[in-house]
């Protein structure tokens, strides 16, 4: 058994690994905007000005919400320029947005964005769930593309205000909640290619239901190397518009064999390493050949998000698995060990994680004209993994159980 303290130190790797990438992402914003310049990362929460709209849309009901589809009434937006910074940031009426033609968003993908959601607990109270981890990663990924950075904290309270604003959109059920979209775009009319001198920073929500509305439904998928997702060096580390556009003809092409999704696949040294699931990351969970249960997911090497659900489920599994006997790693696999695993029968179940579904099981895996089991049981759509996790998960999300990552609003 991997011991909890040998499980620290790994994590500890793991986020010096962090720490050079972040470092990496703050030499791109130096090169860009002076981050260490006050004047262009604060904003003043102060001076937020609320504009209620006149004509409230009505509540859609629960059993008829489809995820982003429906809006709510507002939005928040703070716009930037590289002369004066951040300015006062507005909660208007949900609007469009009006931009030139030549907007550099347009040509170049001056373009990133978050994931996150807010829940009602059963007393009807508002939470976050880890919004320091979001709002961390959107200035990682603006940083990346020359986009300017903002003062986190400063920007959950705006959201913490956003929702308030919007809270009657929020469904009061298990299951469901509202979704929250924060998105930078470069806004400078130029078609230069350079660091742009202006910036729209805007938030939206959508109300959504629970991904399975008739519960978990395990997943098939096709192993993909003949589309690369991310590489070393990349840009498959910050979540930027432009790696989900060219991931859509794979997926439809995987639709076409009877797969639901794609498992991206980066070969290197004669393995074909397994990265992300579909938009999630991705946990496999074996007997391992040491006759260990190990549960695994890929590094953080570049290739993969840093997902929020991802970090939790790791923060969980040393907490919680550890105890039982379990090694938990972020290590790099290949689906060779996949195949090996279900070929050996040490394959116990496979899941992708995100904010979406919170953790979306998966029973087979198709790969070089063969089919890897993952463990699921015929009659089964999850394993005793995935559900304990997406339990513990939501169980802080709503408020069922007190814990520093559920944040009240």
């Amino acid at each position: 058994m991997l011991s909890s303290c040998g499980f620290r130190s790994a994590r500890a790797a793991s986020r010096s690994l962090r720490l050079v990438n972040g470092s990496q992402s703050r030499c791109y914003a130096i090169a860009a905007h002076d981050v260490s310049n006050p004047k262009l990362t604060t904003i003043d929460t102060s001076k937020l000005t609320i504009t209620k709209t006149t004509t409230p849309k009505e509540l859609i009901p629960n059993d008829e919400l489809v995820f982003g589809k429906h809006f709510t009434d507002h939005m928040l937006s703070l716009e930037w320029t590289a002369t004066d910074g951040w300015q006062a940031p507005r909660i208007t009426p949900y609007q469009n947005l009006s931009l030139d033609p030549a907007t550099c968003v347009f040509h170049y993908a001056f373009e990133c964005f978050e994931g996150m959601k807010a829940y009602k607990d059963e007393k009807g109270n508002v939470r976050l769930f880890r919004p320091d981890k979001n709002m961390a990663r959107l200035n990682r990924s603006s940083a990346r593309i020359a986009l300017p950075n903002f003062d986190a904290n400063a920007m959950i309270d705006l959201v913490k205000q956003f929702v308030k604003t919007d809270e009657r959109f929020i469904p009061a059920a298990r299951g469901y909640s509202l979704y929250l979209r924060p998105t930078m775009i470069g806004t400078q009319r130029t078609l230069g290619v350079g660091p742009p001198g202006s910036a729209l920073l805007y938030t939206i929500a959508s109300p959504v239901g629970p991904y399975y509305p008739t519960g978990f439904k395990a997943v098939s998928l096709e192993a993909t190397t003949y589309a690369v997702r991310a590489w070393p060096g990349g840009v498959g580390n910050s979540k930027l518009g432009a790696n989900y556009a060219p991931c859509i003809v794979p997926q439809m092409q995987a639709a076409s064999r009877g797969f639901h999704q794609n498992l991206w696949l980066f070969e290197e040294g004669g393995e074909e390493w397994v990265t992300e699931v579909g938009t999630m990351n991705l946990f496999a969970a074996i007997v391992n050949k040491d006759g260990k249960k190990e549960l695994m997911t890929a590094p953080l090497d570049g290739t993969i998000l840093e997902g929020v659900t991802r970090d939790s489920i790791l923060e969980l599994a040393l907490e919680r698995l550890i105890p039982e006997g379990w090694e938990v790693n972020e290590r790099r696999f290949s689906v060779r060990e996949l195949a090996e695993a279900d070929k050996e029968g040490r394959m116990l179940e496979v899941f992708g994680a995100g904010t979406a579904a919170v953790v979306s099981p998966v029973r087979n895996i198709g790969w070089r004209d063969s089919m890897i089991n993952c463990g699921l049981e015929a009659d089964k759509e999850a394993g005793p993994i995935a559900q304990r996790m997406k339990d513990w998960i939501e169980g802080i999300q709503y408020g069922d159980e007190a814990h520093p990552w559920s944040f009240k609003v």
